[in-house]
């Protein structure tokens, strides 16, 4: 894709590069549009614009620990769906036993993000190993189960009526962040073998929402062998060779991981920090109107949040502004020397195109107080 030359206005103070040498005492705020890729502007304010001391009405921005959600059935259909709308459904599975029934997602791809657990994925194609930190994606009709060595809590993402792509590297080209070679599928093993039989199985399919049960008198996972490019496929986020630059923080949709028509799945893993004395070192405050961003927290310290740790998410909708903690945004200029090197952190962010729709959820699971964490 080209991009044409256009010269963008400038009044009053401004800076020549976004997120670089921004003058002191002052903050920037990029008002921009489709998801860090279209039309922007760079507006430089006295004070944070995330200065607020009130907040009413029904946008807000939330914050959920998981971590305190109950433990569902071995089945994903029955797994704790806590944010959706028309184009994505967004559960987290908690459960420790093997999944005694085959499951089928008639109504789009699925993303399941492994939390926490380790154990082995049987389905159409063969047979994989998951652990910690794995991302699997299954393409739509595909028969599954998962067979956990220890209990499993598990992200899951649906594309609903769509399906999930690689992005395009552009200028850095096809083997960056991740070679395909990486990609792991399913393979035709002894392990495989092995769990094929004479003995009923059920595959509960979902079409519409709703579960269609059917019952076959043999195992149906019989494969003997199978070719194309069409199967589930798996990725480790420490597979992942972060994008950087020295000199400029990167948007987030620089690590994006799976996209589909409405969804951007990216992933955000150690890297080195900015180095540039001038180049801003931690997310910039930025309201990314048309799409709704969330957040699910999986490992380190996220450097742009305070007292957020694993297994917590967050949903920041479009419609306002948002940014760094201060104690994130005053930890990032301390660093300014250079003392801190990497990032610390591993979380998986999912934007949205439509705005999502939160489920109600059991007491304490949402931080009533997370609105006044930004307030110094």
């Amino acid at each position: 894709m080209k991009t044409p030359i256009t010269f963008p206005k400038a009044e009053g103070i401004h800076t020549r590069q976004a997120h670089c040498d921004i003058p002191d005492g002052l903050y920037e705020r990029e008002h921009g549009r489709s998801g860090f890729f279209g039309p922007a502007s760079h507006i430089l304010h006295a004070h944070k614009p995330t200065a607020w001391t009130k907040w009413e009405g029904p946008l807000e921005l939330t914050l959920l620990d998981l971590n305190k959600l109950e433990d569902s059935a071995p089945c994903p259909w029955k797994a704790r769906r806590f944010m959706h709308n028309a184009n994505t459904q967004v559960c987290f599975w908690k459960f420790s036993e093997a999944m005694p029934d085959l499951a089928r997602n008639g109504d789009g791809d699925m993303i399941l993000f492994f939390h926490r657990g380790d154990g082995e994925f049987f389905c159409d194609y063969g047979h994989m190993s998951y652990r910690e930190g794995d991302y699997l994606m299954i393409p739509r009709g595909t028969s599954w189960r998962l067979e956990p060595a220890n209990p499993a809590e598990v992200l899951t993402i649906e594309a609903t009526e769509d399906s999930f792509q690689l992005p395009d590297r552009g200028i850095v080209g096809r083997h960056a962040q991740f070679d395909l070679a990486v990609l792991d599928t399913p393979k035709i093993d002894e392990a495989f073998k092995a769990q094929q039989g004479e003995f009923e199985t059920r595959v509960r399919a979902k079409r519409r929402n709703q579960i269609t049960t059917v019952t076959f008198p043999y195992n149906f996972l019989d494969a003997v062998g199978w070719h194309g490019d069409c199967c589930p496929v798996k990725l480790n986020w420490r597979d992942i060779r972060e994008l950087l630059s020295d000199r400029y923080h990167l948007p987030p949709t620089a690590h994006a991981t799976f996209l589909s028509n409405t969804i951007i799945v990216c992933t955000f893993a150690p890297r080195p920090i900015e180095s540039d004395p001038g180049a801003l070192k931690v997310p910039f405050f930025h309201n990314n109107d048309e799409f709704d961003e969330s957040i699910f927290y999986h490992a380190g310290n996220f450097f742009s949040r305070d007292n957020i740790g694993p297994g917590m998410f967050t949903l920041h909708p479009s419609g306002f502004h948002h940014g760094p903690h201060p104690k994130a945004f005053a930890a990032a200029a301390a660093n300014n020397k250079g003392e801190r090197k990497y990032t610390d952190e591993v979380a998986v962010m999912i934007d949205s195109r439509f705005p999502l729709e939160l489920d109600e959820l059991p007491t304490g699971v949402k931080n009533l107080d997370y609105m006044n964490s930004w307030m110094e």
